[in-house]
């Protein structure tokens, strides 16, 4: 499927790839995650002298976007751990929510406001197959997750004191995905989301030893 908003051509896609395996050239068994891949992707941005302003922030747990690409809010994601699945996606910090107050519709209300800062969220997964890592670059259209704010969220877990919020988010009569949030440190997380839902803008596959 083609990127709608164009930003992620075929030139950008394919540095992405190449860089991606510069990377495992410097380390074999270890997928960029964080900082690593927002390098990644200014380099490929860079190597295809696309405009861009890396944005810099004094501390890396603000909210907002991570680039900014001909005035496109992009957001990075990562999701390499050996237990990610090719049909099912997991972002395990949305965004941090810890202020009080602690209930449904403040919470709701900071994730919508966090998603209002970007434009488009890029995700790199790395499926572990070994001795292949098969490679997944995707948008996550940003309405998917808004859909949060339909979610009936209940109490769940079995911690004392403040509790855990979580829910399935329903479209059609179907869960697409769980929104969870942490009360242990604040976090917003999305387990689930299908990848059929997102928009697969490359797919490659790298050996490792």
């Amino acid at each position: 499927m083609n990127d709608p908003e164009g930003i992620f051509d075929e030139g950008f896609l394919r540095s992405l790839e190449v860089s991606v395996k510069i990377h495992h050239q410097l380390y074999p068994k270890v997928p960029p995650q964080g900082i690593y891949f927002e390098a990644l992707v200014e380099n490929a941005f860079k190597t295809i002298k696309k405009p861009y302003a890396m944005v810099q922030a004094s501390n890396r747990n603000l909210p907002g976007h991570d680039l900014l690409v001909e005035d496109t809010r992009i957001s990075l994601k990562t999701e390499t751990g050996e237990g990610t699945r090719a049909d099912r996606i997991n972002i395990t910090k949305l965004c941090t929510t810890e202020k009080e107050p602690w209930d449904a519709p403040t919470l709701v209300g900071r994730v919508l406001a966090h998603l209002s800062r970007y434009e488009l969220i890029l995700m790199l997964r790395a499926v572990w197959d070994r001795p292949i890592i098969h490679y997944q670059v995707l948008e996550i259209p940003i309405y998917r997750l808004r859909l949060i704010e339909t979610a009936d969220l209940q109490a769940a877990g079995r911690r004392k004191g403040r509790q855990s919020l979580g829910a399935s988010v329903i479209l059609d009569g179907q869960p697409i995905y769980y929104v969870f949030f942490d009360a242990s440190d604040g976090k917003c997380s999305i387990r689930g989301l299908r990848v059929t839902d997102c928009i697969m803008l490359r797919e490659w596959d790298i050996k490792i030893d």
